[in-house]
């Protein structure tokens, strides 16, 4: 238990902003190697596109049902820094041997092996962020931590470019990206504080019981909704293709899509605090749906795909900033990482299912088929979001 005023010393937003450097290294290594994967696997491991889609689907549906495990275990042992460390060191040494893979067996086991040091480290991580500052906080402390996360996302990248166009081969790059990572973790070690409770003895069932209320299921219900029709930003990309970009323009299109996410997290995650975080998740959504109905709409013009990134990178700063930090408020402070656990459960596959139906749709039916879907699931969520509003009001 921890003493009054405790959560608001300094030293507890360290956790937060040591965090953040952890993320940010983290996926300047990740973006490093994921900026050229696709080119590795389909040109030189002589894949073919569907198998790259069975790679990365497999990958991350292997991510997202290991993170409610992960989380209910944390829980359970009362650790959050040696299960998140775990997750980090697993994705930051396995990425680097890419270089040495010499088919696509070779990359989709590397590949699970980075997904699966993910889903260790989110849902406890993100617990041990919430554990580290004072509920009414949580908003811009999410939003730091995106924040930092994305920067990492967008310095990647950049790297990688300048580093090929100086001549290093793409197998180089996965060792480089292997320097960052190794940062990350000696960040984690040295400057991340524990916070967890006491070893839980209680049946799993009776906690996941408890974390199921009527509210968080309520609330699930609505992310759930909406992440049915939540396309990823592959699909905005290929929209930009659509609108005249070649592949040089497309790769800036996704820069410029990472620099929205990340200027819109900490400004999110502020004002969630002040006004509520649902009423920012329903500014998130309505973002989306802007993201979708521009991409539906505008044709001919290659302004638009960095017009659609930048409404589709803002939606994602706050969406991504704000369900993360909304999610303590509902969940017993002791089982938050199990709480997690079932966030990332339900919206990673609803996540999945939304891709390939939008993918499907867009396939046999076209552009304005696939986003009229996720048009009409933001509206549903959108509607859910007031209604979820009311009841709390009324509560």
């Amino acid at each position: 238990m921890r003493r009054r005023g405790e959560v608001s010393h300094p030293r507890n937003l360290r956790n937060v902003i040591a965090l953040g450097f952890v993320s940010f290294f983290t996926d300047f290594s990740t973006e490093m190697s994921l900026s050229v994967l696709p080119f590795f696997i389909v040109e030189e491991l002589k894949a073919t596109k569907t198998v790259l889609g069975i790679i990365e689907g497999l990958a991350e549906s292997i991510s997202h049902v290991l993170r409610m495990i992960s989380g209910i275990f944390s829980d359970r042992v009362g650790k959050r820094k040696l299960i998140v460390f775990i997750g980090y060191a697993s994705s930051n040494v396995v990425k680097p041997f890419f270089a040495v893979a010499r088919s696509w067996t070779d990359a989709l086991a590397i590949r699970i092996g980075d997904r699966v040091g993910k889903s260790i480290r989110t849902s406890p991580r993100d617990a041990l962020l919430s554990e580290s500052i004072p509920k009414e906080h949580l908003g811009k402390a999410f939003g730091l931590h995106r924040t930092l996360d994305q920067s990492g996302a967008i310095v990647g990248p950049i790297l990688t470019f300048i580093l090929l166009f100086s001549g290093i081969a793409m197998r180089e790059i996965f060792w480089l990206s292997f320097i960052p990572g190794l940062i990350a973790l000696a960040i984690l070690l040295i400057f991340v504080k524990e916070k967890a409770g006491a070893r839980r003895h209680i049946g799993i069932m009776n906690d996941i019981k408890s974390v199921l209320r009527r509210d968080f299921v309520l609330l699930l219900s609505v992310l759930g909704v909406f992440s049915m029709g939540a396309f990823n930003y592959s699909f905005i990309l290929l929209k930009a293709g659509e609108l005249g970009a070649p592949a040089a323009f497309g790769s800036l299109v996704y820069t410029l899509l990472q620099v929205a996410h990340t200027v819109v997290g900490i400004p999110a995650g502020a004002l969630s605090d002040i006004v509520g975080k649902e009423r920012v998740l329903l500014m998130g959504y309505a973002a989306f749906f802007a993201a979708s109905l521009l991409s539906m709409t505008l044709q001919g013009n290659l302004v638009y795909a960095f017009l659609i990134a930048a409404v589709y990178g803002s939606y994602m700063g706050i969406v991504e900033t704000v369900q993360r930090a909304l999610i303590p408020e509902y969940a017993p402070s002791h089982l938050r990482a199990t709480a997690y656990g079932l966030y990332y459960l339900i919206v990673g596959a609803c996540f999945m299912v939304a891709n390939t139906l939008v993918g499907t749709l867009w396939e046999y039916y076209g552009a304005s088929a696939a986003f009229t879907y996720s048009l009409a699931t933001s509206v549903l969520a959108m509607i859910g979001i007031l209604i979820f509003t009311k009841h709390l009001k009324r509560a």
